[in-house]
């Protein structure tokens, strides 16, 4: 069982190592919701993530025989680099099991840190396998990413820091993966303050925990597909369930498009470069999945470690939807002063072009027609409607992708 006590244990043995993170005001968010929200910004923490906190804690309570052995952990990144970073701190040696798909930035972030990776699996559930044979092949000690109690301390650190920084909070909104963060937060925040709610949050590729909360029994997924690949966990520890059952008090999930708005918002509105787990809460805030009116709340922004492939594709999605960017194929004829004529429209319209591709050679085209996509740079709604106006007044034929 874990404790209060055992929560500031480790938050002493943090002391010095960890930064403690900022908890901030989201004035667009609070105004818009009618509440007062606050961002504790974990992706600011070393090593991008909260993840850190347990890894530290549980070498830190190692014994020098078991250290000097070494550690195996499985991760999807984020524990993999707080646990490369922990063992490097007490120079002991690490290896590391990651999914083939992890992103190369949390490949890079682990290495740098001296540690050992092997890619193996498809899924964190697959490395987690691979790892535990490793361990025991090896008779070195495995560092479980959530389901182990001196982890959930180190984790559990951030309810005590947050109710330091605030103490009239009403709610805490975590992510959800395997369950050990919002275990930590929810023990600690609820022994300093038993009325404070605890929501969890899931991705709708990732909800076996959810559908395990709802349903009191554990339920594993036959698969995860989600952009948060830091909480994209197949399968439930009956362990965490039972913990997360005895101290959360509501679950929700929000998807993919919801996460890629949340990460779109945050590095637009605060300047915050946050990964698909670490932006969880806050889609489920901006989405309206949590009754949030009136009260004081916090939403944990656990990580940063985002591949900046996905980041860009984030962003040239989100200027689509918010009508910032307007993707077009116009058919025209194939003869000189053509573009010209088109690229003359668009002039007149007042809007750049940044990406123009032209085809003459396609089989769908008629003899003597050609393709122009073009990648235009829009000012929203009204502006789109009059180049599309436009367009056609002037007898071309176009559609928008």
């Amino acid at each position: 069982m874990i404790t209060l006590n055992d929560i500031k244990n480790a938050k002493n043995r943090l002391q010095g190592i960890i930064n403690q993170t900022s908890l901030t005001y989201a004035p667009i968010l609070s105004k818009e919701l009618n509440s007062d929200i606050f961002l504790k910004k974990e992706n600011l923490q070393l090593t991008g993530s909260f993840k850190l906190r347990g890894a530290f804690n549980r070498i830190a309570t190692l014994n020098e025989e078991k250290r000097n052995k070494g550690v195996v952990a499985a991760s999807a990144g984020n524990h993999a680099q707080g646990l490369a970073y922990a063992a490097e701190h007490f120079k002991c040696e690490a290896t590391i099991f990651m999914p083939e798909a992890t992103p190369l930035t949390k490949v890079s972030g682990v290495k740098s840190y001296g540690a050992n990776v092997v890619l193996h699996g498809e899924n964190f559930d697959e490395a987690y396998v691979a790892a535990k044979e490793f361990s025991k092949e090896n008779d070195i000690e495995f560092i479980h990413p959530f389901a182990d109690d001196e982890v959930i301390a180190g984790q559990g650190s951030i309810g005590l820091e947050i109710l330091d920084q605030l103490d009239d909070l009403d709610e805490i909104i975590v992510p959800i993966g395997g369950g050990g963060l919002i275990a930590g937060i929810a023990i600690a925040a609820k022994a300093v303050k038993p009325s404070i709610k605890i929501t969890g949050v899931v991705a709708t590729g990732a909800r076996a925990m959810k559908e395990s909360y709802e349903a009191h029994l554990p339920i594993d997924s036959l698969s995860v597909k989600t952009i948060a690949d830091g909480i994209a966990v197949r399968d439930v520890t009956p362990k965490m369930l039972e913990l997360i059952l005895e101290n959360v008090d509501e679950i929700v999930e929000v998807n993919d498009n919801e996460i890629a708005n949340a990460i779109l918002f945050l590095l637009e509105k605060h300047k915050l470069v946050v990964e698909g787990a670490g932006a969880v809460a806050t889609a489920a805030i901006m989405h309206n999945k949590v009754d949030i009116e009136s009260s004081k709340v916090c939403a944990i922004v656990s990580g940063g470690n985002i591949d900046v492939t996905m980041l860009s594709l984030i962003i040239e999605k989100g200027l689509v939807k918010s009508q910032r960017k307007l993707n077009l194929v116009v058919t025209l004829m194939d003869k000189p002063g053509a573009l010209m004529h088109l690229t003359d429209i668009f002039t007149e319209c007042g809007t750049n072009i940044v990406q123009i591709d032209y085809d003459r050679n396609s089989v769908k085209l008629e003899f003597g027609e050609a393709h122009v996509t073009i990648a235009l740079e829009t000012k929203g709604e009204e502006h789109q409607k009059l180049i599309r106006e436009h367009l056609k007044q002037n007898g071309y034929r176009f559609k928008q992708i």
